[in-house]
């Protein structure tokens, strides 16, 4: 019976929760994903390795409603003081929920060591292949378009139907920019070839212009006219096809990483973050001793007997030297701070693959232990109990995760949230057993 009543609030939060997350991640790219023409497939494909990436996030807020919910109806409807009237402890009846908690802890562990990495590397491929694809080709009348590369048209009227235009003017800067081609045609029709590779245009009644201007040419421009009756021009239409780049390319990032490729990776990048201090200490050194023949030089006294002239050339030397000195220490200084940064980024989620999935067995014991205080169920009391839980969860993770990535704190902040929960969840189970 628990688990009957857990598993239903459990994946219908689940689901909500992903569609919820999938729905800020459209509306954060609908400019970059509408309007291209592409098929239901690439955008299913894309929603699809998008959504896998958010399980670690959306499992715990599950587990939080679901568990609030859960106790909260058999507290309503005095289902748990029947249980406990009939000698049975608090805890035996948590027992099967903590089961299936535990092994969705599990689950969510290896779903982030080993599925998301690749989830994640799917999902940026396929977005920056999108976001390179050109709009889908639209010429509307009256207007310039400019999409197509190399080519700019106008057309006055176009009729319902989208293929046949009047009026048309094209402008074809492909030999040279600022001294395009141009082609006027009284009507014409415009077609795709069936490959889609090709815009075909078939222009009626009209007439092109060209000026040959070349290069060290002294006289006049040799201008061109041809009129035509009926003329073909086709244009490619490459750069619109949606090109699926090679995956192998995005590969390296640290949230494509498992935790073993994560550990290799800091140790290279400390290694040579080590090697490169090395190299600019040695640079750096700068010895204020001279040696002549065993004997130190007096270099006030050098600097006394020099000429005015040499001695206003050392001085600019010196301060030109030390400048440049400066610099490059500036430079290495802000190089070594972002190269610090990215390394706290690979501790960040070697840190999360465990924080978000312990976080399941944490959010458990806050919110099982609240519904059977509580004993309220239904959806307003739980959903409201559970967002101010998990609110309070993301924003101190975020807020000590911000605090590792720049260094203020040790990667172990990544658990500040988990140890602020804990006690929390300690504190109500404590209550709801001993109650």
């Amino acid at each position: 019976m628990v688990i009957k009543s857990f598993v239903g609030p459990l994946v219908l939060t689940f689901v909500i929760a992903v569609f919820v997350l999938l729905m800020q991640f459209i509306w954060k790219y609908i400019d970059d994903i509408a309007g291209k023409g592409l098929s239901v497939g690439i955008i299913m494909e894309l929603l699809l390795d998008a959504s896998a990436t958010f399980v670690p996030m959306a499992l715990p807020i599950a587990v939080l409603f679901a568990s609030i919910m859960t106790m909260g109806n058999m507290g309503e409807h005095y289902e748990l003081v029947a249980i406990k009237g009939g000698g049975i402890p608090l805890w035996r009846i948590m027992i099967p929920m903590g089961v299936i908690v535990a092994l969705l802890t599990i689950l969510a562990f290896f779903f982030a060591n080993s599925v998301m990495p690749s989830a994640v590397l799917k999902y940026r491929a396929t977005l920056y292949d999108i976001t390179r694809k050109k709009p889908a080709l639209n010429i509307k009348p009256g207007e310039y378009y400019s999409e197509i590369d190399g080519f700019v048209i106008r057309v006055n009227e176009k009729e319902p139907n989208g293929n046949i235009l009047h009026d048309i003017t094209i402008y074809d800067q492909r030999n040279n920019a600022s001294h395009p081609d141009i082609i006027v045609a009284k009507n014409g029709v415009m077609q795709v070839s069936p490959d889609e590779r090709y815009m075909l245009f078939t222009l009626y009644d009209g007439c092109s212009y060209s000026e040959n201007i070349e290069r060290g040419r002294t006289e006049s421009p040799l201008f061109t006219r041809v009129f035509f009756d009926k003329n073909l021009l086709s244009i490619d239409l490459s750069s619109f096809a949606f090109n699926k780049s090679d995956e192998s390319i995005f590969q390296g990032g640290y949230q494509m990483m498992n935790l073993s490729q994560l550990d290799s990776n800091v140790v290279r990048l400390k290694k040579s973050n080590k090697e490169e201090a090395k190299r600019q200490c040695s640079n750096f050194l700068l010895t204020s001793k001279n040696k002549n023949n065993g004997t130190m030089v007096d270099l006030t006294t050098i600097m006394a007997t020099m000429e005015y002239n040499k001695l206003n050339h050392l001085y600019r030397d010196a301060i030109a030297r030390s400048e440049r000195t400066r610099s490059d220490a500036k430079l290495y200084a802000e190089s070594h701070d972002a190269q610090t940064i990215y390394i706290n980024r690979h501790y960040i989620e070697w840190h999360r693959k465990f924080t978000l999935s312990l976080a399941c067995i944490v959010l458990f014991f806050v919110g099982a232990p609240f519904g059977s205080i509580v004993r309220k169920g239904g959806l307003g009391l739980p959903l409201v109990a559970s967002v101010i839980f998990f609110v309070l969860y993301y924003v101190i993770g975020m807020i000590a995760e911000k605090a590792v990535r720049e260094g203020a704190i040790g990667s172990w902040g990544m658990w500040i949230s988990t140890f602020v929960m804990l006690p929390i969840g300690i504190i109500l189970t404590y209550r709801a057993v001993r109650y």
